[in-house]
């Protein structure tokens, strides 16, 4: 999972996603980006550990001054 941000508002510009379970990930980038949510924003929702949807979470700790914990 890869989320691109905008480096000066934060805003979620689109997100990349490969591998299993994709399709099902997928729809909280979209409500992401739907709602112009910023990356920081992803990472202060709840995110079960360990499962598939915490690379998402990830990812936007990733976009945000690279703060991804298991990147």
């Amino acid at each position: 999972v890869k989320v691109l941000a905008d480096s000066s508002t934060d805003e979620i510009l689109g997100v990349h996603m490969i591998g299993p379970r994709a399709a099902d990930m997928i729809a909280e980038a979209v409500l992401a980006m739907e709602y112009r949510a910023s990356a920081e924003d992803v990472t202060r929702t709840s995110h079960a550990h360990p499962t598939y949807t915490e690379a998402m979470r990830e990812a936007c700790l990733a976009a945000t001054e690279n703060r991804a914990i298991h990147i």
